[in-house]
């Protein structure tokens, strides 16, 4: 499990999507803006994620576009660091013409383990970004690390090279859940890769999984201890789950009873709470002024260009929103990024499906959104969620007043029944 994957972690896959023609090319920005039936007033604020798609080796549980280069690589071969970095040059330069003009807000470089790159790498990237792109001054740059490849400096390297922000796949302080998880590294590895963290980043994330296979309140309690010595800003936090097409799915470990897992739940709320780290989302919890932006934008319905093997993209333009998305194959997407043909789809959402994609972002965030947000981002009337707003507030799962609506607790517990409200029929 990481921070982020470049899909919002709701992301409805393959939902009420209308296919561009195929004679169209992808980044045509006349196709894109053609007449249409929404009407955005206004663009919403835009986000770069960047994904690696590389690591030590793949986690049982993970779901993500990942791959173990140990086992697609020839005896004594190097990642091919340099040539993917061409070709995400490559990527980006053919996708400017859909965002020409537009300033981006935050980096996200995730994985895979971007970690396993070296840190000269990732400053060339970010140097090609800053090249290509009008990023903002103090943008808010993200790196997902893994303690499986720390050493000393490396994450001070990070920093150097222009990463703002750290987040690190810690999942668990305890040995024995970190070997159930398939985790390359143990308790040790964890604690100076985090200690290292802490130094060298003023902002920083852990990320932490918890109703872990034999996992007790008390294991889950000491976990949400040891990563609370570091005062960390930022913990992301992850119930375990068994999802398709991974090994954990075909050969399911005995998970602790759903009541349990409620009460870890629970104890992970008020620990992080007594720390000083708030919940602003489902899954995530962080001191004032430590909320993760990139993440926010994503929730918030706002724009991101994804690139990179697998990566996906949500834009918007005055009268539509668009969806592409990169071949997931890293080899196949260095060959045809290089040739300016890295996207395999780019799906135009329709226009019954944003009120559901929107409430799938926006209703993560315990402060909700703005009507006017709603409007903004979707392009659409208030008549279009208008009944299954009445209908949730009826059950108890929102509140609301003139200009905001929000999750209540029980919308909070139940939030899967929350957003299927907003589905077109």
């Amino acid at each position: 499990m990481s921070e982020s994957s470049g899909v919002p972690m709701s992301w409805p896959a393959g939902r009420a999507a209308a296919a561009a023609p195929a004679q169209v090319a992808w980044n045509d920005v006349r196709h894109w803006m053609r007449p249409g039936t929404l009407q955005l007033q206004s663009l919403p604020p835009l986000s770069l994620y960047i994904h690696l798609p590389w690591c030590l080796k793949k986690c049982p549980y993970c779901d993500f576009n990942s791959h173990e280069w140990s086992a697609t690589a020839e005896p004594g071969q190097t990642l091919p660091e340099a040539a993917y970095l061409d070709a995400l040059r490559a990527d980006l330069a053919a996708s400017l013409p859909l965002i020409w003009g537009r300033t981006v807000h935050s980096v996200f470089i995730g994985g895979g383990t971007p970690s396993l790159f070296s840190p000269a790498s990732i400053d060339r990237l970010l140097g090609d970004v800053r090249a290509m792109l009008r990023l903002e001054a103090d943008a808010e740059i993200t790196l997902e690390a893994n303690p499986g490849t720390f050493e000393k400096d490396r994450f001070r390297a990070f920093r150097e090279a222009g990463v703002t922000r750290l987040s690190v796949g810690v999942q668990s302080f305890n040995d024995g859940h970190l070997k159930a998880l398939g985790r390359v590294h143990d308790r040790d590895q964890a604690m100076a890769a985090v200690e290292e963290a802490a130094q060298a980043f003023d902002t920083f994330n852990l990320d932490i999984m918890y109703a872990l296979p034999g996992q007790t309140l008390a294991d889950c309690e000491a976990d949400m201890r040891t990563a609370l010595s570091f005062a960390p800003p930022h913990i992301s936090i992850y119930h375990l789950t068994l999802e398709p097409n991974t090994y954990f799915a075909k050969y399911p470990p005995a998970l602790p009873p759903e009541d349990e897992a409620w009460d870890m739940l629970d104890r992970i709320t008020e620990l992080t709470g007594q720390a000083g780290l708030q919940r602003y989302e489902v899954s995530a919890y962080a001191r004032a002024g430590h909320q993760c932006w990139h993440n926010l934008n994503y929730w918030q319905f706002g724009d991101y260009l994804g690139i990179g093997a697998g990566a996906h993209s949500k834009l918007s333009f005055a009268h539509r929103v668009g969806r592409p998305v990169r071949v997931r194959e890293p080899r196949l997407y260095m060959e045809r990024a290089l040739a300016g043909d890295a996207v395999v789809s780019a799906d135009e959402v329709a226009r019954k499906a944003l009120p559901f994609e929107f409430m799938l972002n926006a209703l993560r965030l315990k402060q909700g959104f703005t009507l006017l947000q709603f409007m903004e981002r979707t392009g659409l009337p208030l008549s279009a969620i208008g009944a299954a707003l009445e209908q949730a507030e009826r059950k108890g799962l929102i509140g609301r007043d003139a200009t905001r609506v929000w999750p209540t607790e029980r919308g909070f517990d139940f939030l899967s029944d929350l957003q299927a409200l907003f589905l077109a029929d």
